[in-house]
């Protein structure tokens, strides 16, 4: 197996596809991806090479690569033409994972627009905050949505709103569908200059307090994105011995997306990917593991994963021995912690898959560190390495660099890393320092680079003056053979400030008990460390759209 440094250096030297060269932005200096897309719009006109190959597959709706581009192309125009979009211009989307989804983002991003999706989850009151704070001019969202942000439109700037799937009450509604009628006939973009470091995305954050706040992402923080991903790959292929690049002749990629496209994940890492890379991307309606297995067979889905949960209901389902999965070639997550034990169970029911995790925020405009095959399975605990383009420190509370094994925060440096939140310079210098970003996760780093993250920083339960990472007592639960996902989290104590409390989702049927666990967890780890009170569950832990556990809701109900 060549080294780690031996591949990085084969596959980022002068003249390669990973070349790294030194630029100056924003008055930082930066390592950039040298060969990556220089905007959206380039990336758009890439996938045009695919043809009549299926791109977006949703229930029995197939739409090629040639006809999303077409589509693309023709609401670019109409909103250039007809709409007078200037550039700089916020466009909302607030809909499912509906192929007019992807129609809206990459039209309203190759006409110069700043693109403003939002949480399909959101109350109307939410969503009238991301549309006034984002100051978005246009809006496409899909009949839900349209009904919360109804009794809210006259306070909002919107000069147009256009609904897919389903009818809506709004007089001025525009329906997608109609506006898209033409689209065969259009062959080419609208011509508009875009730079690097143009405005691209707002991704609101679920932030622990207050208001969300807007990342302002550019066109080299998602097109760079694509030369990361694709880096991570390569290297973890020519680590394992895979052949890299694929055969010209090997299946077209064919992926399930699990994760919502107003994530930063779903959009860039999946949404763009595919559109980059030529994959199929196949959408489920909601997330459900027994449909899942229904379309992995039926689409011969190749890349299946989401957050960990996902991964672990699809192979605790009774009806997984029953599928054909022979088509599924890799599993990866993130956006959440992953227990050592996912990647033993992914191995035994996938013996000749390779394996991955990552780490990333909406402010690195997802992966900065990627963790894949032969490397993953040595190192099942951690989240990899930096991709070459990405620097990362472990900062101590006094602002200064730890040493390797050393518990501190992570902070990201790299052409990944967002402008800062939209209007709101105080949380930016906050957050920001130097093109650093204070991620606000603890974590360490190995003697080879490896990156483990070990909790929340403001997550972490402090007991009698001890502090419990979260994620190591969750390690060690998931070890248990009848644990699914579990979440660890503080619970008040007069005299401790703080105990350990855990909810736990069980195998159906599973007879362990708290007290099981309990010992369990106490096997490995100090007697501080161990829940004192354990609740278990039948049904999955409640998520919010970017796969964290809401602990917060969980704390409440475990109070009651």
């Amino acid at each position: 197996m060549p080294s780690i440094a031996e591949v990085t250096s084969l596959l980022t030297q002068p003249g390669a596809l990973f070349e790294i060269e030194d630029r100056d932005i924003r008055g930082i200096a930066t390592k950039t991806w040298k060969n990556a897309p220089p905007s959206l719009r380039v990336v758009l006109e890439m996938s045009r090479v695919h043809g009549d190959k299926p791109f977006l597959v949703y229930e029995d709706e197939r739409t090629s690569f040639d006809l999303h581009f077409r589509q693309c192309a023709h609401l670019a125009r109409v909103m250039l033409e007809d709409w007078r979009l200037r550039k700089g211009d916020r466009v909302a989307i607030a809909m499912r994972n509906f192929p007019e989804w992807s129609v809206a983002f990459w039209a309203a991003t190759a006409a110069g627009a700043v693109v403003v999706p939002l949480n399909a989850w959101w109350t109307g009151e939410e969503l009238e905050y991301g549309l006034s704070d984002s100051g978005a001019r246009f809006l496409f969202c899909d009949a839900d949505r349209a009904a919360r942000i109804a009794p809210r439109l006259s306070g909002l700037a919107l000069e147009r709103v256009v609904v897919a799937r389903g009818e809506s009450a709004l007089a001025q509604a525009i329906a997608f569908a109609a506006l898209i009628a033409d689209a065969a006939d259009t062959a080419a973009l609208p011509d508009v200059a875009l730079d690097p470091e143009d405005d691209a995305t707002i991704f609101y954050t679920s932030g622990t307090t207050g208001k969300p706040k807007g990342a302002l992402g550019t066109h080299r923080n998602i097109c760079g994105n694509l030369m990361s991903l694709a880096f991570a790959q390569a290297r973890g292929a020519m680590r394992s011995g895979a052949p890299f690049p694929p055969p010209a002749d090997a299946p077209q990629n064919a992926q399930l997306i699990s994760v919502p496209f107003f994530h930063a994940t779903g959009c860039h890492s999946v949404l763009a990917a595919n559109t980059a890379f030529g994959g199929k991307l196949v959408m489920m309606y909601k997330w459900d593991p027994e449909r899942a297995l229904e379309l992995i067979e039926r689409e011969r889905i190749s890349s299946f994963g989401g957050v960990p949960a996902m991964v672990w209901q699809v192979l605790e389902s009774p009806s997984f021995a029953q599928r054909d999965l022979s088509s599924v070639r890799s599993v990866a997550y993130g956006g959440a912690p992953a227990a050592p034990e996912l990647v033993r169970r992914i191995k035994e029911a996938f013996p000749s898959v390779a394996p991955g995790n990552g780490y990333g925020l909406t402010e690195t405009s997802s992966v900065s560190t990627f963790n894949f095959g032969a490397d993953y399975e040595r190192k099942p605990d951690s989240v990899g390495l930096p991709v070459p383009v990405c620097e990362v420190r472990i900062v101590g509370p006094d602002g200064r660099d730890l040493p390797n094994g050393e518990v501190g925060e992570i902070w990201i440096k790299g052409p990944n890393v967002v402008k800062g939140y939209w209007h709101k310079p105080e949380a930016t210098a906050e957050t920001f320092t130097d093109g650093w970003l204070h991620s606000g996760d603890l974590g360490r780093v190995d003697d080879e680079g490896f990156v483990y993250i070990v909790d929340r920083a403001k997550d972490m339960v402090i007991r009698g003056g001890e502090n419990v990472y979260c994620v190591e007592v969750e390690s060690v639960l998931y070890d248990h053979p009848d644990v699914i996902d579990a979440a660890v989290f503080g619970i008040p104590h007069k005299v401790l400030g703080e105990e350990v409390a855990a909810v736990v989702q069980v195998r159906t049927g599973a007879p362990v008990t708290a007290d099981d666990l309990r010992r369990h967890v106490a096997q490995h780890l100090a007697a501080f460390k161990v829940p004192v009170c354990i609740e278990l569950r039948a049904e999955p832990l409640p998520r919010n759209p970017n796969g964290k556990v809401l602990k917060a809701k969980l704390r409440e109900a475990l109070a009651v």
